[in-house]
C-alpha cells in the first residue's frame, strides 16, 4: 500500500492576508510601479496562480496592500488616541508618538508609497481618504477639527522630511510647531 500525501487545507483568508502583507513589503522595496503579481507571490511563498486568483489585477493587489496598511494604522491610531487623552502635554506626547512611528522606516515607506499610489489611482482614493480622516479624528477632542487637520498636515511634512532626508525627526521643532497650531 502506498502512502498518500496529506495535503494541507487551504485557508483562503490567510492566503489573502499573506498576499496583502507581501504586497506591502514588495512595494516598500521596489515601489508601486515595479510591484508585480509574480514578486508578491514569491514573497508570500504562494503560487502565482493564487495571487491572480484572489487579486486579478495589480490595482486589486495594491488596494489590498493599502487596506492592510490602513487596518494597521487604525489599530495604531487607537493607541495614539489613548495616549494623547491621558497625556499631560499633548504636543510633547504627539511628537513622541511620531518618533516611535518613524522608528520603523520600512513600514512608513510602505504606507506613504501606497498613499501616493492612491493619488494616481481613482479606485484607491476612498481608502486613502479614510486614512486622511482617521488621524485628525484622534486630535479633534484636544484641539478641534480645523486645528487637528492643520496639525496632521504638519506631521506629514515632518515625517516626509525625515523619511526623504533619512534623518532623525527634529522633535524640538515639531513640538514647538504643534504648540503654535494647537493654541
Amino acid at each position: 500500500m502506498t502512502a498518500r500525501r496529506t495535503q494541507r487545507a487551504r485557508d483562503p483568508e490567510a492566503r489573502k492576508a499573506a498576499l496583502a502583507a507581501a504586497a506591502m513589503e514588495v512595494v516598500a522595496e521596489n515601489g508601486v510601479g515595479r510591484t508585480t503579481h509574480r514578486a508578491v507571490a514569491a514573497r508570500a511563498g504562494l503560487p502565482l496562480g493564487a495571487t491572480t486568483y484572489y487579486y486579478p489585477t495589480l490595482d486589486d493587489l495594491i488596494a489590498a496592500g493599502l487596506r492592510h496598511a490602513l487596518d494597521a494604522l487604525q489599530t495604531e491610531l487607537q493607541t495614539w488616541d489613548e495616549r494623547l487623552r491621558t497625556a499631560p502635554d499633548m504636543p510633547e506626547a504627539l511628537t513622541q508618538l511620531v518618533q516611535e512611528y518613524l522608528a520603523d522606516r520600512r513600514q512608513v515607506r510602505i504606507e506613504y508609497e501606497l498613499f501616493v499610489a492612491a493619488a494616481r489611482d481613482q479606485a484607491l482614493r476612498p481608502l486613502a481618504e479614510a486614512w486622511l480622516n482617521d488621524m485628525p479624528e484622534t486630535l479633534v477632542t484636544s484641539v478641534g477639527t480645523a486645528k487637528a487637520r492643520d496639525i496632521c498636515a504638519l506631521l506629514d511634512g515632518f515625517i516626509l522630511q525625515a523619511l526623504v532626508s533619512d534623518t532623525e525627526l527634529d522633535a524640538e521643532r515639531l513640538t514647538s510647531a504643534i504648540r503654535k497650531l494647537s493654541s
